[in-house]
């Protein structure tokens, strides 16, 4: 049994709809959607369960670091496509990441806010 694991994780930003709108596109190829939004919070997540939260109550003070896990390195490309598209800044375009673990694969973003958003695959390039 497993004796604890992150539930959900949260992130301050400056506009909520702005956020919502970069965030639904970005987090698509992943399989995030909308789940929740009320006053000044909005929900993503998977199968009807949020766990990405942005909360606009107040201006963030730092920037932070999410990483969402994929389950190919395609989704990678997409999700890094995607949030490009989106308005993001690029902060390292996808590929390997070695001096992580030999199958690193990821893609780092930087949001409407300046967090740094990132998409990452464990599983070996196959072919």
């Amino acid at each position: 049994m497993v004796g604890s694991m992150i539930d959900h994780a949260g992130i301050r930003v400056t506009d909520l709809a702005k956020s919502v709108a970069f965030y639904t596109k970005a987090l698509a190829p992943l399989g995030y959607t909308l789940i929740a939004q009320f006053g000044t919070n909005a929900g993503f997540g998977i199968d009807g369960k949020p766990d990405f939260w942005l909360d606009s109550s107040a201006a963030p003070k730092d920037h932070v670091h999410i990483g969402f896990r994929s389950s190919g390195r395609q989704l990678v490309r997409d999700f890094y496509a995607a949030a490009m598209a989106s308005g993001a800044t690029d902060n390292g375009a996808p590929g390997t990441r070695p001096h992580y673990h030999e199958h690193y694969y990821g893609a780092f973003v930087r949001d409407p806010d300046g967090h740094n958003i990132e998409a990452c695959c464990h599983e070996p390039f196959l072919g």
